[in-house]
Formats: C-alpha cells, sequence, structure tokens
C-alpha cells in the first residue's frame, strides 16, 4: 500500500503529472491502472528524473506508458496496480466521472434500489462498506487509495437499519453489529470536539482530516490555491480542503463563514464548525444502534447507545437550536457562535428524529417561510450565498431536498406534511421537465430561471445519477398518486420516469 501511495497519493511523480495538466481532469490520471508494479513505474520516473535534473519535459511525461486506461479484474490479483480498493461484491457508482462508489452517496442510491426490490445488490455493497470498516477502521470518502485519508457523512448504520427493515435479515445484523459499532467508534476517538454551552460541555463532531498535501484528485487546484497563501499557511489550507471534501459539501459558503475572505476557497475553515446535519446523523445512528442491541438481546449495549443519543440531543438542543430562529445551526468553534446563514442541513434534526420537543417542526417550518425557501419553485436551493461554489445557490441537490421533506412529512402537523408535497412536487417536476429535455438525470440542478443541471465547483455537471434517481424513487413512491409532471401527461408521467430510473439503476 505504501509504494501504490507514493504514485495516487502523493509525492514527485504525482505531482509532475497533475501540475503538467496531462488530462483535462486530475482525477482521470488517478483513476488510472498500473501497467507495472509500482517498484518499476517508480524506478523508471526516478530515472527520467535525474537525466532531466528534476524538470522533466512535457512530451516525455506524454510518452511514457505508465498507466493504462482501464480497470481491469487484475486489481484483487495485483491491488500494487490500482488506486482502486478492492470490493468483494457488485455495487452501483453514481455515474459519470465517478467509476468507483462513494460513501454517503450509496445510502439514497440503496434506497432506490430497495424501491427497486434489488435487496440482494444492497446486501453486497453493505457488505463491501463493512470490509471496509474492517480493514481500514472507517469508510473512505470513496474506494479509492487516495481517499483513505477522509470520510464522508456516517450513514452506515441506517443503510443497514434500511436493508434490515426491508429483509428482516436479523442474521446479517447480528454477524456485523460490532463492525457498526467500529465504524461510529472512528467518528467518537478521530472526530470529536468538545463544546461549551451555558456553563456545560458537550461532546460533539465535525469534519477534520490532519494531513496536509493537495487531493490527488483535484492536485493542480489545489496546488495553485495553496500558492496564493504565505508557506506557511498552506499545509492548514490543503488539510482544511480535505475535511471540506470529508464533509461531502465540497464546497461551499458553510466552510468559507468568519474566514479573512468568505468570497474566496483559500479562506476554508472546515473544522472549526460544528455540523448540524454530521451530529444529526450520528445522533440518529446511536438510537439505531440502542435499537439493532435491544432487538439482539444486549440490554447493557443498547442502554449505552441510549443514553449516547440523548447527550447529543441535549447537546444539539443547547448548542445548535436557535429558539428565535427556530432551528438549528452550525456552530463556529473560533468566534463562539452560530453560522445563522440558511443551509437545508438546518433541518437534519426533524429528518433524522432528534429532537424531543414537538412544537420545533412548526418553528422550523416557520422559518423555513421566513426565508422564503417556499418562494423557489424548481426546488429548495443549497444556500442563499452566491459564490460559484457547487454547493451554494443557485444549485440543489437531491439528497438536501430529501432532508427537508422527509423532515417535514413526518410530522403530524396537516401543514407540515402539505409543504412536504408541494416540495416533492416541484423536485419532481424539475427532474421531469429537464429529463423530457435532456434525456437524462443529473448530479446537480441549477433552481435560477427554471430548472437547468448545475454547475459550478470543480468539474462539470455529472450525468446518471445515482442519488438523484434514488431520490426522485423514494418521492414517486411516497406521492406518486398526487404528483403531476405540468404536463397533459399529468399521470403518465411520473411513472415513465419511475421506470427509467430504475433502469438506471441496474448494475452495469
Amino acid at each position: 500500500m505504501f509504494r501504490v501511495c507514493q504514485i495516487y497519493c502523493h509525492g514527485e511523480l504525482l505531482r509532475q503529472v497533475q501540475m503538467a495538466r496531462l488530462y483535462q481532469d486530475d482525477k482521470q490520471f488517478v483513476g488510472m491502472p498500473l501497467s507495472s508494479t509500482p517498484d518499476q513505474v517508480l524506478r523508471h520516473f526516478h530515472e527520467l528524473a535525474q537525466a532531466y535534473n528534476l524538470s522533466i519535459p512535457l512530451q516525455e511525461l506524454q510518452r511514457q506508458p505508465p498507466l493504462g486506461k482501464k480497470v481491469k479484474p487484475e486489481v484483487f490479483s495485483h491491488p500494487e496496480q490500482f488506486s482502486l480498493i478492492y470490493s468483494r461484491h457488485r455495487f452501483i457508482v453514481p455515474s459519470g466521472r465517478f467509476v468507483e462508489f462513494y460513501y454517503w452517496d450509496s445510502y439514497w442510491v440503496m434506497e432506490g434500489l430497495l424501491l427497486s426490490e434489488m435487496p440482494e445488490t444492497v446486501k453486497g455493497m453493505l457488505q463491501n462498506f463493512l470490509d471496509l470498516v474492517q480493514t481500514y477502521g472507517n469508510i473512505p470518502n470513496g474506494a479509492r487509495v487516495y481517499y483513505l485519508q477522509q470520510s464522508q457523512p456516517p450513514l452506515l448504520t441506517l443503510m443497514m437499519d434500511r436493508y434490515v427493515a426491508h429483509t428482516n435479515d436479523t442474521t446479517f445484523l447480528r454477524d456485523h453489529i460490532e463492525t457498526l459499532a467500529s465504524e461510529l467508534d472512528f467518528w467518537t476517538k478521530n472526530r470529536s470536539i468538545s463544546v461549551s454551552s451555558g456553563g456545560k460541555s458537550y461532546s460533539l463532531n465535525h469534519y477534520e482530516v490532519p494531513y496536509g498535501g493537495p487531493r490527488p484528485e483535484s492536485y493542480s487546484k489545489d496546488a495553485e490555491l495553496a500558492a496564493t497563501l504565505l508557506e506557511g499557511n498552506r499545509d492548514a489550507l490543503l488539510a482544511e480542503l480535505k475535511a471540506g471534501a470529508e464533509s461531502g459539501w465540497d464546497f461551499s459558503s458553510r466552510w468559507l463563514v468568519g474566514g479573512r475572505n468568505p468570497s474566496s476557497l483559500s479562506s476554508i475553515r472546515t473544522s472549526k464548525l460544528v455540523p448540524v446535519d454530521l451530529n444529526a446523523f450520528l445522533c440518529q445512528a446511536e438510537g439505531l444502534m440502542s435499537n439493532f442491541y435491544s432487538r439482539l438481546g444486549n440490554d447493557s449495549e443498547a442502554a449505552k447507545y441510549r443514553n449516547l443519543r440523548a447527550e447529543r440531543m441535549a447537546a444539539l438542543k443547547d448548542v445548535l437550536w436557535d429558539e428565535d430562529k427556530g432551528a438549528w445551526f452550525d456552530y463556529d468553534l473560533e468566534n463562539e457562535k452560530k453560522n445563522l446563514e440558511f443551509y437545508p442541513s438546518n433541518f437534519a434534526p426533524l429528518w433524522a428524529g432528534c429532537f424531543s420537543d414537538p412544537d420545533d417542526v412548526d418553528k422550523a417550518l416557520k422559518y423555513l417561510e421566513d426565508s422564503r425557501i417556499l418562494t423557489y419553485q424548481y426546488g429548495i436551493p443549497t444556500s442563499l450565498q452566491k459564490t460559484g461554489q457547487q454547493w451554494d445557490f443557485p444549485i440543489a441537490w437531491a439528497p438536501l431536498q430529501d432532508l427537508v421533506i422527509r423532515g417535514l412529512a413526518k410530522s403530524p402537523s396537516a401543514k407540515a406534511q402539505e409543504v412536504a408535497f408541494q416540495l416533492a412536487q416541484n423536485w419532481i417536476r424539475t427532474n421531469f421537465d429537464v429529463y423530457s429535455k435532456k434525456s437524462a438525470m443529473y448530479e446537480k440542478y441549477d433552481i435560477s430561471n427554471g430548472g437547468q443541471p448545475g454547475g459550478g465547483g470543480e468539474y462539470e455537471v455529472q450525468e446518471g445519477f445515482g442519488w438523484t434517481n434514488g431520490v426522485a424513487l423514494m418521492l414517486l413512491d411516497r406521492y406518486g398518486d398526487r404528483l403531476s409532471s405540468g404536463a397533459q401527461t399529468t399521470f403518465l408521467a411520473p411513472y415513465c420516469l419511475a421506470a427509467t430510473l430504475l433502469f438506471s439503476l441496474l448494475p452495469q
């Protein structure tokens, strides 16, 4: 693993190839398999480096064929030649440039697969994730060796819950309950932070990657951004970029607020914020673990996780909840205040069921109205900040629609349920309108001036797309008898879209 990381994760070979911009997308290079052993590739590179005094001409880099063009079955027998991490079971990838599986994307993909009656595929994907925890101690951002430094939002326990609820496969749960616990332990040991409020100290979690260096898949962009700072500040910037990638929101004004220049990515400070959604996900996972252990007859472990959930719910209320606004907000550790900007993640505790006061739903709904979010007809914006980053206005993402819609739909309030339906109607109509024009689903949408494929960020918008399809299927399943496309084919359109999504989820 060490030798292959000298090619794919860090080192002079990676720097020279990526900074030479041999490929339009940095991710293309680090996704290629080796055509020979890492030692042979590195030896050949060092010979070139010596011959040209470390300044290898572009034509020489282009001439050398150290990397192939496709991932081959030899990834199992020769893992040292690939950046891809071997997986025993079939899986669904997001699509486009993302030809490996990713952590939090896979939850919404699995929801779509279960609705498509494909539980065995879900079980295989779950097993792949469990294998990663057993091998590495956590689940990396995606199935590449260069992602091993960072994880992504922790949804493994929820994935298991959805699979077991669909199949009643208690044996699979029993066999892997300790691995689920190990993954949560990673977040406790490596991503915890103490926060004081009202004279009390609370343990919450944040995203943090304690390693510098450019992200291999975006090497040239990171290196160029770091070069704009003083040398002593560069490693901190690069670590914060990786933490931003770990959050899944790469990148957003959420991680820039409070910095020297909140409009510039060079001000990113992800680890200095306590995110609402991360802590809601962990609160939900702790509740599910308590339920799992009760189901398996282990009362002491059930009580342990029940207490952990209660402690985190108290922290969510005391640290992240704002009574005046009626919502939860990220907490800025350095400036000791909440970030009161709108993000759909502010609704994550409703989605996760991690609140105790039933009135919180009505307060959150009023906050949604006060923020004028209901005036957006094509989807819920990721923020109200226009920074050019892909996790900001005017971009809308499927999983964030789900956070708000299901958070409201679970409420006994008739008004909240009706707002949830209308938000679902808006999103499905955008999906259908764009599909009608482009014959594709997209990873993200631009909701300004009508629904369009999204933009911003570090790469072109991708077609596919795993979590978009999964969320659409979930909404069609919940509201299919009420949804319309806005066209004359009112009753036909949602079901045609559902059929399209089903075929797009089938393993290729």
